[in-house]
Protein backbone atom coordinates (compact mmCIF):
# COMPACT_ATOMS: atom_id res chain seq x y z
CA UNK A 1 0.00 0.00 0.00
CA UNK A 2 1.10 3.15 -0.64
CA UNK A 3 0.85 6.61 1.45
CA UNK A 4 0.63 10.08 0.23
CA UNK A 5 1.94 12.89 2.65
CA UNK A 6 -0.75 15.13 2.73
CA UNK A 7 1.63 17.80 5.33
CA UNK A 8 3.22 18.12 1.37
CA UNK A 9 0.81 18.72 -0.62
CA UNK A 10 -1.85 20.00 0.94
CA UNK A 11 -2.65 23.19 3.11
CA UNK A 12 -5.03 21.85 5.15
CA UNK A 13 -4.61 19.45 7.91
CA UNK A 14 -7.32 17.22 7.58
CA UNK A 15 -10.24 17.14 4.93
CA UNK A 16 -12.78 18.68 7.24
CA UNK A 17 -10.40 21.99 6.54
CA UNK A 18 -11.06 22.21 3.03
CA UNK A 19 -13.91 24.90 2.29
CA UNK A 20 -13.91 22.94 -1.11
CA UNK A 21 -14.20 19.29 0.48
CA UNK A 22 -16.53 20.78 2.39
CA UNK A 23 -19.17 22.26 -0.04
CA UNK A 24 -18.93 19.62 -2.30
CA UNK A 25 -20.10 17.10 1.07
CA UNK A 26 -22.68 19.63 1.84
CA UNK A 27 -24.04 19.63 -1.71
CA UNK A 28 -23.81 16.21 -2.60
CA UNK A 29 -26.08 15.74 1.05
CA UNK A 30 -28.20 18.44 -0.14
CA UNK A 31 -28.79 17.26 -3.73
CA UNK A 32 -29.59 13.90 -2.54
CA UNK A 33 -32.31 15.04 0.07
CA UNK A 34 -33.64 16.96 -2.70
CA UNK A 35 -33.38 13.92 -5.08
CA UNK A 36 -35.39 12.12 -2.61
CA UNK A 37 -38.86 14.49 -2.57
CA UNK A 38 -38.61 14.67 -6.43
CA UNK A 39 -38.13 11.00 -7.24
CA UNK A 40 -42.29 10.99 -6.74
CA UNK A 41 -43.36 13.42 -8.94
CA UNK A 42 -41.23 11.98 -11.87
CA UNK A 43 -38.30 15.01 -12.15
CA UNK A 44 -35.12 14.97 -11.89
CA UNK A 45 -33.06 18.18 -9.82
CA UNK A 46 -32.33 19.30 -13.10
CA UNK A 47 -35.50 19.51 -14.24
CA UNK A 48 -36.94 20.55 -11.42
CA UNK A 49 -34.06 23.80 -11.56
CA UNK A 50 -35.22 24.16 -15.02
CA UNK A 51 -38.88 24.52 -14.54
CA UNK A 52 -39.09 26.58 -11.55
CA UNK A 53 -36.57 28.99 -13.85
CA UNK A 54 -38.91 29.10 -16.41
CA UNK A 55 -41.63 29.36 -14.06
CA UNK A 56 -39.66 32.38 -12.29
CA UNK A 57 -38.50 33.98 -15.23
CA UNK A 58 -41.78 34.06 -17.15
CA UNK A 59 -44.22 35.15 -14.03
CA UNK A 60 -44.39 38.65 -15.42
CA UNK A 61 -45.42 36.82 -19.16
CA UNK A 62 -42.75 38.13 -20.87
CA UNK A 63 -41.26 35.68 -23.36
CA UNK A 64 -38.18 33.87 -22.44
CA UNK A 65 -35.12 31.93 -24.30
CA UNK A 66 -33.00 29.26 -23.67
CA UNK A 67 -30.10 31.49 -22.95
CA UNK A 68 -31.63 33.16 -20.35
CA UNK A 69 -32.89 29.88 -18.79
CA UNK A 70 -29.58 28.65 -18.89
CA UNK A 71 -27.91 31.84 -17.58
CA UNK A 72 -30.49 32.55 -14.65
CA UNK A 73 -29.51 28.50 -13.89
CA UNK A 74 -26.00 28.60 -14.30
CA UNK A 75 -26.24 25.36 -16.99
CA UNK A 76 -24.44 25.60 -20.34
CA UNK A 77 -26.79 25.48 -23.62
CA UNK A 78 -25.92 21.97 -24.48
CA UNK A 79 -27.49 20.88 -20.82
CA UNK A 80 -29.88 23.73 -20.71
CA UNK A 81 -31.63 22.49 -24.81
CA UNK A 82 -31.37 19.05 -23.17
CA UNK A 83 -33.58 19.33 -20.03
CA UNK A 84 -35.74 21.81 -21.80
CA UNK A 85 -36.28 18.77 -24.83
CA UNK A 86 -37.12 16.52 -21.84
CA UNK A 87 -39.79 19.02 -20.37
CA UNK A 88 -41.03 19.16 -23.64
CA UNK A 89 -41.03 15.71 -23.79
CA UNK A 90 -43.30 15.12 -20.39
CA UNK A 91 -45.47 18.38 -21.63
CA UNK A 92 -44.33 20.64 -18.93
CA UNK A 93 -43.47 23.12 -21.30
CA UNK A 94 -44.33 24.30 -24.54
CA UNK A 95 -40.98 25.91 -27.06
CA UNK A 96 -42.15 28.82 -29.01
CA UNK A 97 -41.20 29.85 -31.95
CA UNK A 98 -41.99 33.87 -31.79
CA UNK A 99 -40.37 36.12 -34.17
CA UNK A 100 -36.50 34.59 -35.14
CA UNK A 101 -36.67 31.65 -36.39
CA UNK A 102 -33.52 30.59 -34.86
CA UNK A 103 -34.57 31.25 -31.18
CA UNK A 104 -37.62 29.81 -29.10
CA UNK A 105 -39.27 31.04 -26.31
CA UNK A 106 -39.96 28.72 -23.44
CA UNK A 107 -43.46 28.96 -21.38
CA UNK A 108 -45.23 26.39 -18.76
CA UNK A 109 -47.98 24.43 -19.64
CA UNK A 110 -50.63 23.99 -17.40
CA UNK A 111 -49.65 19.99 -16.23
CA UNK A 112 -46.35 22.23 -15.54
CA UNK A 113 -47.55 24.75 -13.61
CA UNK A 114 -49.38 21.96 -11.47
CA UNK A 115 -46.20 19.98 -11.67
CA UNK A 116 -43.94 23.59 -10.46
CA UNK A 117 -47.29 23.60 -7.49
CA UNK A 118 -46.29 20.48 -6.32
CA UNK A 119 -42.39 20.20 -6.03
CA UNK A 120 -41.74 23.50 -5.33
CA UNK A 121 -43.44 23.71 -1.82
CA UNK A 122 -41.93 19.92 -1.52
CA UNK A 123 -38.20 21.52 -2.07
CA UNK A 124 -38.67 24.21 0.37
CA UNK A 125 -39.90 21.83 2.81
CA UNK A 126 -36.41 19.67 1.73
CA UNK A 127 -34.58 22.44 2.23
CA UNK A 128 -35.88 23.92 5.38
CA UNK A 129 -35.37 19.99 7.27
CA UNK A 130 -31.98 20.08 5.70
CA UNK A 131 -30.69 23.49 7.00
CA UNK A 132 -32.25 23.49 10.37
CA UNK A 133 -29.32 22.94 11.98
CA UNK A 134 -27.80 25.79 10.92
CA UNK A 135 -31.10 28.31 10.38
CA UNK A 136 -29.95 30.64 13.46
CA UNK A 137 -27.37 31.48 10.65
CA UNK A 138 -29.46 32.10 7.76
CA UNK A 139 -28.99 35.33 6.98
CA UNK A 140 -25.28 34.84 7.25
CA UNK A 141 -25.50 31.62 5.07
CA UNK A 142 -27.73 33.05 2.23
CA UNK A 143 -25.24 36.43 1.87
CA UNK A 144 -21.98 33.70 1.51
CA UNK A 145 -23.96 31.81 -0.69
CA UNK A 146 -24.75 34.38 -2.98
CA UNK A 147 -21.41 36.10 -2.79
CA UNK A 148 -20.27 32.48 -4.07
CA UNK A 149 -22.74 32.20 -6.61
CA UNK A 150 -21.69 35.62 -7.90
CA UNK A 151 -18.15 34.72 -8.31
CA UNK A 152 -18.32 32.97 -11.40
CA UNK A 153 -20.09 35.98 -13.06
CA UNK A 154 -23.62 35.38 -14.93
CA UNK A 155 -22.92 31.62 -15.74
CA UNK A 156 -21.09 29.28 -17.51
Amino acid sequence: MRKVNFETISSHRSAEESPGFLLWRASTLWRRSIEEVLKPLGLTHPQFVVLATVGWLTRTGSPITQVEIGKQAALDPNTTSQILRGLEAKKLIERLRLTDERSKHSTLTKAGVEKLKQALPAVEKADAAFFAEVSPLKPEMLGVLQNLAKLMGDGP
